[in-house]
């Protein structure tokens, strides 16, 4: 299913969202907001490496500069607390009380970073932690209270993207394609922008104006396999610029077995869970040396994105890789090998490669409150554009 999507949706699917409180209102009652808002994001990805923020001025739609950002690495106390309640068990409320703070901290140095007022800050879009998705039961959950971060920071915080796009049908992610096609502008298509997190998933962007096209969907295993071995067998919490992989044997059976999963021939839109191929890749990998673990588990990321490839509607004139992954070196060599285009990471175009996530929830967050699209057919396979999105007021 490939989509169409314009800057507003329609119909009751798409709902305004609350307006701020501290914005301007006209006459009759109704919100006028500003052209351009200042929006700062937040973002925990499936990785476990920490949080990243990042303000801009946006409009929601074309209009996007980007301000100062900033990545924080979870504590080691903190990981492990997040580890334990992945999959929803263990004291999930004890460990969101947590995660919300350390993001209100990360919010704090990123403004004191730019020299920016808090009260200069439009919204906060928080996208929380993600420990359980699973769209096939109509359930996503993502830890992180936004009352509590709105009342500790006094800013208003849009949060819970993906809870009306799983409850209408859709698979709630992934999210980041609104943003995007916001930044591919004038870029040459069809266009494919690979997101490798601890997930990895794919943006691909054709045809311009009312022709415009999108289709988006995970990919498969990211770095969080790679990034599971590492911790399990060097102590270490990934495996810098693919250094193990390459000293490794792929082992190429264990590879096409990974590949015979029926997620992959799948037709997209499709989304995962972070650990939906954990057992697997254990069973696998089981009794390798850290080297040879690594590498087809490795491999697998590469496999999984070429995979994907086959699912396009036409072949992209060039991959663009954002996320941690883009800084792995056999990742990066195995796409060069694999796909039929350039692959370059995001950051050749001056785009942030490591702030693109968060750029893209302080983004919907704008929309959100415009009462715009945040998925389409095309992203989710929800049935129309939707909106979504939770408005927590500072107290």
């Amino acid at each position: 299913m490939v989509d169409r999507p314009g800057s507003q949706c329609a119909g009751r699917t798409c709902r305004e969202a609350e307006p701020l409180s501290r914005l301007a209102f006209a006459h009759n009652g109704a919100p006028a907001l500003p052209e351009l808002l200042q929006s700062l994001g937040l973002m925990s990805g499936t990785s476990l490496d920490g949080v990243d923020a990042a303000l801009i001025r946006t409009d929601g739609d074309a209009a996007v500069d980007h301000g100062p950002s900033r990545t924080e690495p979870y504590p080691d106390v903190l990981r492990s607390a997040l580890r334990s309640v992945l999959g929803g068990v263990g004291p999930v409320a004890e460990v969101e009380r947590a995660v919300t703070l350390f993001h209100a901290d990360v919010a704090r140095r990123l403004l004191d970073q730019g020299g920016i007022a808090v009260t200069d800050v439009d919204v906060v879009g928080f996208h929380g932690h993600t420990i359980l998705h699973r769209p096939d039961q109509h359930r996503t959950w993502q830890i992180g209270d936004g009352a509590l971060l709105a009342r500790t920071l006094g800013i208003p915080v849009v949060n819970d993207f993906r809870s009306a796009d799983v409850a209408a049908g859709g698979e709630g992610a992934p999210l980041v394609p609104a943003y995007h096609r916001a930044l591919a502008g004038a870029l040459d298509r069809p266009v494919a922008i690979l997101n490798l997190g601890g997930v990895g998933n794919v943006t691909w962007i054709g045809g311009r104006d009312a022709e415009e096209q999108i289709l988006a969907f995970d990919t498969g295993p990211g770095n969080a396999l790679i990034d599971d071995w590492m911790l399990r067998r060097t102590g270490r919490p990934f495996d810098r610029d693919g250094a193990l992989a390459l000293d490794g044997r792929i082992d190429a059976g264990a590879v096409a077995t990974f590949l015979d999963h029926p997620y992959f021939a799948r037709r997209p839109p499709k989304s995962l869970d972070r650990d939906d191929f954990a057992a697997l890749a254990a069973r696998l990998t089981a009794g390798m040396a850290p080297a040879d673990g690594a590498a087809p588990l490795t491999a697998i990321t590469v496999a999984a994105v070429r995979a994907a490839a086959r699912h396009l509607p036409a072949p992209p004139t060039r991959w663009l890789v954002c996320g941690g992954g883009r800084q792995n070196g056999a990742i990066m060599q195995g796409l060069a090998a694999a796909l039929m285009a350039p692959v370059e990471p995001v950051d050749m175009l001056g785009w942030n490669g490591d702030a693109l996530e968060a750029e893209a929830f302080a983004y919907l967050a704008v929309r959100s409150l415009r009462g715009m699209a945040l998925t389409w057919p095309g992203t989710t396979g929800v049935a129309r554009p939707l909106a979504g999105g939770r408005l927590h007021r500072p107290a």
